[in-house]
């Protein structure tokens, strides 16, 4: 029997069966990785950039974590943006031995204009750099870092991607299940296209980028997700962004719902942005260029979209169950059998949990993860509403106040370290 929703319902339903055996394939190829214990010489120099907005709660503790990175001194400079900061981060900074670059200018606020304006004015400073290293104030940075990057940049990767843990998983079932949805996209999106040769994205810290590069393409990434913005500049331009899975970072996770949701909202607007700006160009660039990397960095833009067609299917479904509307394909044995949708179902669920027995998580974090269902739900109204603001770009500060050093908060991770 046929319905007239069926014109619509089935290509949705071909959607979702498409995405989920994508997704189900790049997590496959992300169950592995081959820790790189030779390290080449220290050989490149590096600036590393901090954007602080009013962080004088935890910038000191990043910057004498920044002192004791395994590289030699000579060969990397911190530089602060204190960019229109009313309290005391350029004065923490210069007691660091920081360079502080103090930027005012409320009307164009926010990370992407504060890196914007920087890059210009280091190269105006007159020293030489190999590449820029970027970090948030709110983090903690593994002491191998840069000699993992220094690495990766002398086999040639110019556009590079640390691995984004978390330096207070157990404070609260926030940040504990925050946490795992980065230590899930770590290994199951980024480490598997990495392995299958395609291009990542870069996260916002811990990044890594050669300054050949800035220098040709400049910054100019003002959206709210400047991070993938920058990526996709570069990916239109065959340039891949490298996955680095033992260069650690460690951020401060959001303790409450409605300041992870802030966040959330925000990184959905950016996306949606960034996404109706660059999947033109990578489609006409990846066919012009017959390149599968620059066309898959669409899959990358695409994945909010995803989120909202599978929460209609989902809807929809339990519609149908009680009024028949539309013709089933994907659980009714007419595209594939049905036991091959509930064994990926099943297979979805479980692999967080086979991350977490991979990286040797604190005991509390188990019992966050039978509630991370509820918080990936929480997904769904946080990207309608990103949608809904997506030509917005009111920048909103997150505030960050979790104090720690680096012993303290990977003293329970010591596996993750040594993955």
């Amino acid at each position: 029997m046929n319905y007239p929703l069926d014109i619509f319902m089935i290509p949705i339903q071909l959607i979702v069966a498409w995405f989920t055996v994508y997704y189900t394939v790049i997590a496959v190829f992300g169950m592995w990785h081959k820790k790189d214990k030779n390290l080449a010489e220290p050989k490149n120099k590096f600036a590393i950039m901090i954007p602080a907005h009013n962080e004088e709660a935890v910038l000191g503790a990043l910057l004498e974590n920044l002192k004791l990175l395994k590289y030699p001194d000579e060969l990397y400079d911190i530089y602060v943006i204190a960019d229109n900061c009313t309290d005391r981060t350029a004065e923490v900074a210069k007691e660091h031995g920081a360079y502080v670059l103090e930027r005012h200018n409320e009307e164009l606020g926010g990370k992407g204009y504060a890196m914007d304006w920087a890059f210009p004015e280091i190269f105006k400073s007159g020293r030489s750099y190999d590449a820029f290293c970027i970090f948030d104030a709110d983090n903690l940075v593994h002491l191998d870092f840069l000699s993992v990057m220094n690495t990766r940049l002398l086999r040639g990767q110019k556009v590079l991607q640390g691995y984004l843990s978390a330096k207070n998983p157990t404070d609260t079932w926030i940040s504990g299940t925050f946490a795992i949805a980065f230590w899930t996209v770590n290994h199951l999106w980024h480490l598997g296209k990495y392995n299958l040769g395609l291009s990542s994205c870069l996260g916002g810290t811990g990044m890594c980028i050669s300054a050949d590069i800035v220098k040709k393409f400049g910054w100019g990434c003002d959206c709210l997700t400047e991070d993938m913005e920058f990526s996709m500049k570069c990916l239109s331009n065959g340039i891949r962004t490298c996955w680095v899975h033992d260069a650690i970072i460690y951020d401060e996770k959001p303790l409450t719902l409605m300041a992870s949701c802030r966040q959330r909202k925000r990184w959905a607007q950016g996306q949606f942005d960034c996404s109706e700006r660059y999947i033109p160009i990578l489609l006409k660039e990846g066919i012009k260029r017959h390149n599968i990397m620059i066309l898959d960095g669409i899959m990358q833009l695409l994945q909010n979209y995803f989120l909202i067609i599978s929460t209609v299917y989902l809807i929809m479904t339990y519609i149908n169950m009680w009024t028949p509307c539309f013709t089933v394909i994907l659980y009714n044995d007419a595209l594939l059998p049905r036991q091959f949708w509930s064994t990926l179902g099943t297979i979805q669920y479980l692999l967080p949990l086979v991350v977490l027995l991979q990286i040797e998580v604190p005991w509390k974090i188990y019992i966050y993860w039978l509630l991370y269902p509820l918080f990936m739900y929480s997904w769904i109204p946080v990207t309608f509403l990103g949608w809904k603001d997506r030509h917005k770009k009111k920048w909103v500060h997150t505030i960050h106040t979790r104090n720690m050093n680096f012993k303290d908060a990977t003293l329970t991770r010591k596996k993750e370290i040594d993955k």
